[in-house]
C-alpha cells in the first residue's frame, strides 16, 4: 500500500485520540509574550497564559453573535483554537483589547487607493498610509501610476524624480510610525513590468538601508513571459497625459500603442477602454529579464506577480482591476481592499506521528475548518480600520484568507518527503477540503446571516466583461443585460467552476442564494504565530527553513536583532515520541534522524513550486511561498525557477539565497553563519573580523557579529 493511499484510509488500529502535547520551547512562549500576550500600560500582564488568549479572543468573537447564541459558539470557538485554528497576529493580538488600546485593527491586510499621479494625491495617500499602519495593519502600493523620471510637470514647471523617490518618503513614514508604535511596519511596493523607470525599481535595494520598510514586487505580465521565452522586444511606456495630446501628440503616430492602466483619470481612452500611452524605449525583454533575476539572485527581491494569473482567477473578476497585494503577497486586493487572515495547524490532525500507523483526522480537520470559517467571518464586525473606503470594502465583500501552517512538518510526521508524489497528492487534498468545507459553511452563514451584500446586487454585463468570459455569450447574455454578483461569482469564476467538479451541488446552491463571502482562502507565511502560538511548526506551505537554527528578532531597546535559538516541531515531537537522542547531523547512529526529514536546505526549488502549484488551485486568493535556495546555488538553475512557475501557473513566486554582503536574512542556520566573516573598521582605520555566529560586545551590549553587521551597514542600529 503505498504512502499516498495510506493517507487516504482510516486505518483500522487503535489510534491515538490526540497528538501528544510537546512542550513548548522558550523561544517560543517568549514571542507570544512579547507579541500577542495582551498587557496593561505598565506592561502587566493580563492574558495569563496562552488559554487565557485564547478564551480572551473567543469571547471578543462570540460576542458579534445574537445573544442568545453567544454561550454555545465561546465554547465552540475556544474548541476551534485548541485543535489548531490560529488567528492571525492582529486578532489574536487586538480582539478583545478595545479596553486597552482601542484605535487597533483586527485586519492584517490592506491595499491602498490608486496613488494618483499629483502631488496632493500623493501625499494624501502617505497619510491614510500612515493612519494604516499606526492600526497595526499591513498596506499595498502600486507605484507604477506615477510618471517616470525625468517627465515634465508642467503645474511646477519642472521635471520629476520619479517613483522611487516617493517610495522614499513613504518608506521613511513607515519607519517612523512602526517605531513609535512598537511594532516593524509592513508595506509592500508593486511595479509595472513595462514602466520606463522598472530598472531603477529592480535596482533600488542595492543602495544599502533604501526601502527596506518595504517589500518590492514586480507585476509581471503572460506577454512580457512570452517576450523573453522567444527573445522577444519590449516596450517601455508610461501613459500621454490630456495636456500633452492638447498639446499635437499624434495618437496614431508610431511611439503610440493603447493599453490597459489602472485609472483614465487625466489619460485619453479608446471605446475599449484602453489607454494611450507613449513608448519611451524599446529594448530586448532578455536584457530586463537578466537584470531582474540578477537582483533576485543577489537580493532576494523583487518578487514576482504573475498579475494576469491573479485577475483571470479571482472571484470577483466582474467588479475588480488587481494591481497590489498585502505586504507578503498572499492577498491580492482592490484600491482599499481589506482581508482578514488565520491559519489552521495541520500537526494538529496527525495520528500516531513517525509510525507504520501514521495518518491525517480528516474528519476533524473539515470540523475544525468549518467553526473556523465562522469567527473568520465574525472578526469583519470588528475590524477596527481606520479609513471609511477601508470598512466599506470589508463589509461588502466580506473576504477572508484561511490558510494552514505546518504543511512540512505533518509531511514530516507523515513519514513523507516535501515534495514528493505522496506529499503533493496530500496538499492537493489538504487545500481541497479546506476549499470546500469552508464554502459549505459560507454558505450556511449565508443562510442564516444574509449574504455578503456584493451577492445581491446587480452588474451590467460590458462588452469588457464579456471579453473576460466568452461563455457569458454562449449562454446568451448580450451587453447591457444584468446579472447578480452571486451568479458571476458562483457560475462564471473560474476558481468556482474548479470547484464543481468536486462539488457541484455546492456551487449550484452559492448560485442559487449566495454566499457569505467573496473570497476564503489565502495561504499566509505565518512567521511569527507559527514559532510561537504553534511551538516553531513549519511556516505555512513551507518546509522547515532547518531542525535546529537561529531566528533573528526585534526586540524593543536593543540596538540589533537578538538571535534567538530555535528547533523545528518535528524534530522536537520526534525526540519526545520517539529517539531523545536525535538532531540534525548526529554523528551515530544513535543520533541520526530518519531521511524523510527534510528541510529548506536539501529540497530541490522545483519541489517548492510544485508544492505550490498543488494548493494553489484550491486557493482563491494566493499562496506567499519563499523558495529558499543554497547560496552557492548555479545561477543559470536560479533563473529557470521562475518560468517554471509561470508554466505552473501559480500567481506570485519568491526566492531567498542567503548572501551575507547584502543583508542578513530572519532565519540564519548555524553553518551559514559560521562560514561566514564580517570585517568591521575601528575608528583607528585598523580593522577586526568575526565569523557570523562569534559574539561581540560593542556599545554596552552583547550582539552576534553577523547582526552587528547589519544593523550598522542599514543604518538601523540603535532605532528599535
Amino acid at each position: 500500500m503505498s504512502t499516498a493511499t495510506k493517507l487516504k484510509t482510516v486505518k483500522a488500529v487503535k489510534a491515538v485520540k490526540t497528538t501528544p502535547e510537546i512542550t513548548f520551547q522558550e523561544a517560543s512562549l517568549d514571542i507570544w509574550d512579547k507579541k500577542y500576550r495582551l498587557k496593561d500600560k505598565e506592561n502587566n500582564p493580563v492574558d495569563a497564559d496562552i488559554d487565557a488568549t485564547y478564551a480572551r479572543v473567543a469571547k471578543a468573537l462570540s460576542d458579534v453573535e445574537d445573544e442568545n447564541l453567544r454561550e454555545k459558539w465561546q465554547a465552540r470557538f475556544v474548541w476551534a483554537l485548541k485543535h489548531g485554528a490560529i488567528p492571525a497576529g492582529r486578532i489574536i493580538s487586538n480582539a478583545g483589547a478595545q479596553a486597552y488600546k482601542p484605535a487597533t485593527s483586527t485586519i492584517n491586510c490592506t491595499v491602498s487607493g490608486i496613488v494618483p499621479d499629483s502631488m496632493l494625491g500623493i501625499l494624501e495617500r502617505n497619510l491614510e498610509a500612515g493612519l494604516t499602519l499606526k492600526a497595526g495593519c499591513g498596506i499595498g502600493y502600486e507605484f507604477s501610476t506615477l510618471r517616470p523620471k525625468g517627465a515634465y510637470v508642467s503645474g511646477a514647471g519642472a521635471y520629476t524624480s520619479g517613483p522611487l523617490s516617493f517610495m522614499d518618503i513613504y518608506d521613511k513614514m513607515c519607519f517612523t510610525v512602526s517605531s513609535a508604535g512598537g511594532r516593524r511596519g509592513a508595506q509592500m511596493a508593486t511595479f509595472d513590468v513595462s514602466h520606463p523607470d522598472v530598472f531603477d525599481f529592480v535596482r533600488a535595494k542595492r543602495e544599502d538601508g533604501r526601502l527596506r520598510q518595504f517589500n518590492l514586487s514586480l507585476l509581471i505580465t503572460e506577454e512580457f513571459i512570452e517576450a523573453v521565452r522567444n527573445d522577444g522586444n519590449w516596450d517601455l511606456t508610461f501613459p500621454i497625459s490630456a495636456k500633452e495630446i492638447d498639446g499635437g501628440i499624434d495618437l496614431k503616430g508610431d511611439n503610440v500603442v493603447w493599453k490597459p492602466f489602472p485609472t483614465a483619470e487625466n489619460y485619453h481612452c479608446n471605446e475599449a477602454g484602453l489607454v494611450a500611452c507613449r513608448i519611451y524605449e524599446t529594448i530586448r525583454a532578455q536584457k530586463l529579464w537578466n537584470a531582474i533575476m540578477s537582483s533576485t539572485y543577489d537580493y532576494a527581491e523583487p518578487g514576482f506577480i504573475l498579475i494576469d494569473q491573479v485577475n483571470k482567477n479571482n472571484n470577483n473578476w466582474f467588479c475588480e482591476d488587481i494591481r497590489a497585494t498585502n505586504p507578503c503577497g498572499e492577498q491580492p486586493l482592490p484600491p482599499y481592499g481589506s482581508c482578514l487572515l488565520g491559519s489552521v495547524n495541520l500537526t494538529k490532525f496527525v495520528r500516531n506521528p513517525f509510525t507504520k500507523d501514521a495518518y491525517f483526522d480528516w474528519e476533524e480537520y473539515a470540523e475544525v475548518v468549518a467553526v473556523f470559517t465562522r469567527m473568520l467571518d465574525n472578526v469583519v464586525e470588528i475590524n477596527g480600520l481606520p479609513l471609511e473606503n477601508q470598512r466599506k470594502e470589508i463589509e461588502y465583500k466580506r473576504r477572508h484568507g484561511m490558510g494552514f501552517l505546518g504543511l512540512g512538518s505533518t509531511i514530516t510526521m507523515l513519514q513523507m518527503k516535501y515534495g514528493d508524489e505522496s506529499s503533493l497528492e496530500f496538499t492537493d487534498r489538504i487545500a481541497r477540503d479546506m476549499a470546500v468545507a469552508g464554502l459549505k459553511a459560507g454558505l450556511e452563514l449565508a443562510r442564516e446571516k444574509g449574504p455578503a451584500p456584493i451577492m445581491e446586487d446587480d452588474f451590467e454585463i460590458t462588452a469588457a466583461l464579456l471579453f473576460k468570459r466568452p461563455e457569458l455569450a454562449k449562454d446568451g447574455i448580450k451587453v447591457g443585460d444584468s446579472l447578480k454578483g452571486k451568479v458571476l461569482l458562483g457560475k462564471y469564476s473560474k476558481y468556482m467552476q474548479t470547484i464543481a467538479t468536486v462539488a457541484p451541488d455546492l456551487i449550484e446552491s452559492i448560485i442559487e442564494e449566495g454566499c457569505r463571502f467573496s473570497h476564503h482562502s489565502s495561504i499566509a507565511p505565518t512567521g511569527t504565530i507559527s514559532l510561537s502560538l504553534a511551538n516553531n511548526v513549519s511556516n505555512g506551505i513551507e518546509p522547515s527553513f532547518a531542525h535546529h537554527y537561529a531566528r533573528n528578532v526585534i526586540r524593543e531597546g536593543k540596538k540589533s536583532k537578538e538571535k534567538v535559538d530555535v528547533f523545528s516541531y518535528e524534530l522536537l515531537a520526534y525526540r519526545t515520541l520517539i529517539n531523545g537522542k536525535a538532531m540534525p547531523y548526529g554523528t551515530s547512529d544513535e543520533e541520526a534522524l530518519p531521511d524523510y526529514f527534510m528541510s529548506s536546505e536539501n529540497i530541490m526549488p522545483r519541489a517548492h513550486v510544485d508544492i505550490q502549484a498543488a494548493a494553489q488551485k484550491w486557493v482563491d486568493s494566493s499562496i506567499s511561498k519563499t523558495i529558499n535556495v543554497p547560496t552557492d546555488c548555479d545561477y543559470e538553475d536560479f533563473k529557470d525557477i521562475y518560468l517554471y512557475a509561470a508554466e505552473k501557473g501559480l500567481k506570485g513566486c519568491t526566492t531567498f539565497r542567503f548572501n551575507p554582503e547584502a543583508f542578513q536574512g530572519v532565519l540564519v542556520t548555524e553553518k551559514d553563519l559560521e562560514n561566514t566573516t564580517y570585517s568591521f573598521t575601528l575608528e583607528d582605520g585598523s580593522k577586526v573580523e568575526f565569523k557570523g555566529n562569534e559574539e561581540v560586545e560593542y556599545d554596552g551590549e552583547i550582539h552576534t557579529a553577523a547582526n552587528l553587521f547589519d544593523a550598522l551597514k542599514e543604518g538601523y542600529y540603535g532605532k528599535f
